[in-house]
């Protein structure tokens, strides 16, 4: 029998998240000198660190990693300056006076966030199917529960079950590893 999608996405993840992890640096660095701040290249991170994990369940084929990644990093900056422009423009200088930029990352920063991809990595690992397709397509796609519930075969209830079923999983699995019972 062959094994399912979610039986070859073990924790360590496919081809992309593989790339993700041994670029991780490179990336982190790309992203801070793209966006000037060193948190939000690190949200950054998180959010492709999302959309590689979703392409690889929904069995996206990608010739060069690397570059893929690159495009989907620099998609992300470009889209937070729009967001900050527009900001700037909705509340004027107010905003403009609330953002300062860190020259430099911090080392411990970017130990804690790759440990946290690598739990919320295993916790996505460690769902049912199901769930997790909800949360990924929910939280990193932003699809609504109508199309989500038309991608699973299952009802818009059932939807809203499966992501507060993965979220409350994910939460669970966050205490059990900071209790070190992971």
């Amino acid at each position: 029998m062959a094994p399912t999608k979610s039986a070859e996405l073990s924790v360590e993840g496919g081809r992309l998240v593989q790339s993700f992890q041994a670029g991780y640096g490179d990336l982190l660095r790309f992203l801070h000198r793209r966006c000037g701040d060193p948190d939000r290249a690190a949200d950054l991170l998180q959010d492709l660190y999302f959309r590689i994990r979703t392409a690889e369940v929904e069995g996206r084929v990608v010739d060069d990693p690397q570059a893929y990644m690159r495009r989907i990093a620099i998609n992300l900056v470009t889209d937070g300056h729009r967001r900050d422009a527009r900001l700037r423009r909705e509340r004027g200088d107010e905003a403009e006076g609330l953002s300062v930029a860190c020259t430099a990352p911090l080392p411990d920063q970017a130990v804690a966030a790759r440990e946290r991809l690598r739990v919320l990595d295993a916790a996505l690992a460690a769902l049912p199917d199901n769930p997790r397709q909800a949360l990924l397509l929910h939280r990193v796609e932003g699809l609504p529960q109508a199309e989500i519930a038309r991608r699973l075969g299952v009802s818009e209830s059932m939807v809203i079950k499966y992501v507060a079923q993965a979220l409350k999983h994910c939460r669970d699995w966050q205490r059990r590893v900071e209790a070190g019972g992971e």
